[in-house]
C-alpha cells in the first residue's frame, strides 16, 4: 500500500496546483515512484502546468466508466506519472464523482507515492480527496484572509482521519502585512514545513508548461520545493551545482530572450 498525500488549500489562488505539480516532480527526481492525480474534476488545470494537454483519456473518462485508470496515466516531466482530470465540458458532464474514492484506493495498491491535487473549497470532491489522503499538506498564503479557509480544510481533514503533515506558505513576500511563520502556526495549530517565496520564475515556467524544479532548479521557489520533497522522504537536501556553462546559458537567455 502506497503513501497518499492530499495537497489542499481551502481557497483558490494560493498556488496549490503549482506546489503539487512541482513537489511530485521533485519526489520523482529523488527516485520515488510518484503519481500526481488532479482531483479537481470541475476546474482542472494540472495538465497545463505539466505540458500534457490533449491526452486521449483523462480522469473524466475513468469516472464515466469509459476507461480504466491505467489508461489515464501518462509519463510527465522529470519521470513523474500524471493523471489529468480533463478540461472538456462534455467530459465533466459524464463524470461521476462518486467513483473517485474507488479510483484513489485502486491507485494506492500500485503506487509508492500518490499526490492528490484537491479542488479548492469544501465540496463533495474535496471531501473525497481529503478522505483518501493519508496525509494532508496544507498550502496557503501568509495573509490573514487565507487563514480561515485553511483552518476549515484542516478541521475537515482531521475529522476524516487524515493526518496533517503541515503547512506550506506559498508566495511569501516581504510585505509588512504578511503573517509570520509563528503566527501561522498558532492560527492553524500546525507546523510550517516550507516557505516558498514569491518568484517570477514560477509564472514563466508555468506559461511554458514546465515545472520550476526543472526549468530553473536553483531559483528560490524551486529550491524551497526540492528541499521540502527531500525532507518528506527523510533524505538530505543537496543543492545543485551551477556549472559555468549553465550560468552563461542562463545569462545569455536573460539578455537575448528565450530564442
Amino acid at each position: 500500500m502506497g503513501l497518499s498525500i492530499t495537497v489542499a488549500s481551502g481557497k483558490g489562488g494560493t498556488g496549490k496546483t503549482v506546489v503539487a505539480a512541482n513537489l511530485g516532480v521533485a519526489l520523482a527526481q529523488l527516485g520515488k515512484d510518484v503519481v500526481i492525480l488532479d482531483a479537481d474534476i470541475e476546474m482542472a488545470n494540472l495538465e497545463l502546468h505539466l505540458g500534457l494537454e490533449g491526452m486521449k483519456f483523462t480522469l473524466h473518462d475513468v469516472l464515466a466508466g469509459e476507461a480504466d485508470v491505467k489508461d489515464a496515466i501518462y509519463e510527465g516531466p522529470g519521470g513523474v506519472k500524471v493523471i489529468p482530470a480533463g478540461i472538456s465540458l462534455d467530459g465533466l458532464r459524464k463524470a461521476d464523482p462518486d467513483r473517485l474514492e474507488k479510483v484513489l484506493n485502486e491507485l494506492l495498491k500500485t503506487t509508492e507515492i500518490l499526490i492528490i491535487d484537491a479542488p479548492a473549497g469544501l465540496g463533495r470532491s474535496v471531501v473525497t480527496a481529503l478522505a483518501a489522503g493519508q496525509e494532508l499538506l496544507l498550502v496557503t498564503n501568509p495573509e490573514i484572509s487565507a487563514m480561515s479557509d485553511a483552518l476549515k480544510t484542516k478541521i475537515v481533514a482531521k475529522k476524516l482521519g487524515s493526518h496533517v503533515l503541515g503547512v506550506v506558505l506559498n508566495r511569501a513576500g516581504y510585505d509588512k502585512s504578511d503573517l509570520s511563520i509563528r503566527e501561522v502556526e498558532v492560527i492553524l495549530e500546525a507546523k510550517v514545513l516550507a516557505v516558498i517565496p514569491e518568484d517570477p520564475e514560477v509564472r514563466r515556467s508555468s506559461a511554458f508548461g514546465k515545472p520550476i524544479v526543472l526549468a530553473n532548479p536553483n531559483s528560490p521557489a524551486a529550491v524551497a520545493i526540492r528541499k521540502l520533497a527531500a525532507e518528506l522522504v527523510g533524505e538530505e537536501f543537496r543543492p545543485l551545482e551551477v556549472t559555468k556553462e549553465k550560468f552563461l546559458d542562463r545569462l545569455t537567455k536573460g539578455f537575448f530572450g528565450r530564442g
